[in-house]
């Protein structure tokens, strides 16, 4: 596998990527870097199994690894939209769409993500290539060419750092929702790639953060436990957080039975003590909420409501949690 391995180094480091100093960051070396960071995203999700076959498609999990690499670097003048590096990385040689119609392939260019997931599938890549990165050490190698050709020096622990992360929290999250996990990352991938310099590896709570958010927000679906709402854009973003109901600084507990998946406007209020779960399930909704000058909207009607739960029992946030909550935090 050496000889495929240099092969598909330089095919990497050749990727065609956009050059402007006027749309690119210096950290970039003035180059678009929306192709290495999927192909990154792409090795974080292999990493973790969340790949397991040559098959990439165009999910929620594979967006929002996308957009933590983004996150990384200082705004750009350019949207980052993961449909551009999907769609042109068939000029790589190693990465072929796969159609659903014979139409589909006379399109030159890509305007959106919806637009990509109504042409494609989603892509392969080569079979020889997807063996390369499913092994820690090729992989490992693989990403330094990413990192090294693609980004100045100043970058490289910061990415990976993002890499090792990514990988560790998919891991805890899995140990959170009792999911056995693939490999073993903490020799694999942290002593051929990211653990080889102490200031690369994330804080722990990074990780644990992370990975809490990863679990919870899987468990519902993206669907806020109080109001129900489910907000999801094809760039990876999802509008609920991931929300202890004891605060980790009370109770270090990162079990799913101390966690919801909440809005923005239900995790504040939530927090604030101005919304809390009854012994039965159901949203409470403090009288606090109605006074002046407040004008709460659709808030009053959530009360007595059922919440959302997760499909599986063993999920369903603990009630010692919600005793906690109503005595220290609800607002009665």
């Amino acid at each position: 596998m050496c000889g495929k391995l240099d092969h598909y180094k330089k095919l990497f480091a050749k990727l065609s990527v956009n050059r402007n100093a006027q749309s690119w960051s210096p950290l970039t070396r003035n180059a678009s870097p929306y192709k290495p960071f999927l192909l990154l995203s792409v090795m974080d999700l292999i990493a973790t199994g969340e790949i397991t076959r040559n098959f990439i498609e165009l999910t929620h999990d594979l967006a929002a690894t996308f957009q933590g690499y983004i996150s990384t670097l200082p705004p750009m003048n350019r949207k980052a939209i993961i449909a551009y590096p999907f769609f042109h990385l068939r000029s790589s040689g190693f990465w072929q769409l796969k159609p659903r119609s014979p139409k589909s392939t006379a399109h030159s260019t890509i305007s959106s993500s919806a637009q990509l997931q109504s042409f494609y599938y989603g892509a392969e890549i080569d079979n020889e290539l997807f063996m390369l990165l499913k092994m820690p050490p090729s992989r490992a190698h693989l990403r330094r060419v990413l990192i090294q050709t693609f980004f100045i020096e100043e970058v490289h622990n910061t990415l990976r750092t993002q890499a090792y992360l990514n990988c560790n929290a998919s891991m805890y999250a899995n140990e959170l929702l009792h999911m056995p996990t693939t490999g073993n990352l903490e020799t694999a991938e942290g002593l051929t790639d990211f653990a080889d310099d102490a200031k690369v590896l994330p804080e722990k709570e990074q990780v644990r953060d992370q990975g809490f958010r990863k679990a919870v927000v899987k468990l519902y679906d993206h669907r806020c436990a109080l109001c129900g709402i489910k907000m999801l854009t094809s760039e990876g973003h999802t509008i609920v957080d991931a929300a202890h109901i004891i605060p980790w600084s009370e109770s270090h507990d990162d079990e799913p039975t101390n966690g919801m998946a909440l809005c923005k406007l239900c995790h504040w209020s939530f927090d604030k003590g101005l919304m809390s779960v009854d012994p039965n399930y159901q949203v409470m909704i403090s009288p606090y909420v109605k006074k002046d000058p407040n004008l709460p909207g659709h808030i009053m009607t959530l009360s007595d409501r059922p919440v959302f739960r997760p499909t599986e029992n063993r999920f369903l946030p603990d009630q010692h949690n919600f005793a906690w909550h109503r005595k220290q935090r609800f607002q009665s």
